[in-house]
């Protein structure tokens, strides 16, 4: 590996942007862990999921999740997790039914949770 970072720079280049994208990942997600409530969690994960906010994009659809897994990508329990996802579809933000086969259609305006103070 050492070799190949040394004889291929643009290999190497596109390795540390990798690494250096990771490690910003993981500072946000700790920094959201810490310091937001579990009701922005699951928003912004909900978000970022489906790419909301990147390239104009304004709604999209993600295939519809388990509540218990979830919970568990934001540290919260289940019953959490249901209770703001019906919250979330009675304000508007997503959209969704009750087969798990269907998807989950995520709003912009999901923004508000994530923006709120």
């Amino acid at each position: 590996m050492v070799r190949l970072l040394q004889q291929a720079p643009t290999f190497a280049e596109f390795f540390a942007s990798c690494l250096l994208s990771q490690n910003i990942r993981l500072e946000e997600a700790l920094t959201d862990q810490l310091l937001n409530s579990c009701e922005k969690r699951l928003a912004r994960a909900l978000l970022l999921m489906a790419g909301v906010g990147r390239e104009g994009n304004f709604e999209a659809t993600i295939p519809k999740l388990h509540q218990e897994t979830l919970a568990e990508m934001i540290g919260t329990s289940r019953q959490r997790v249901n209770y703001f996802m019906r919250k979330f579809r009675r304000l508007g933000f997503v959209e969704y039914d009750g087969c798990p086969q269907h998807k989950l259609l995520v709003h912009g305006s999901l923004f508000d949770i994530v923006l709120k103070i």
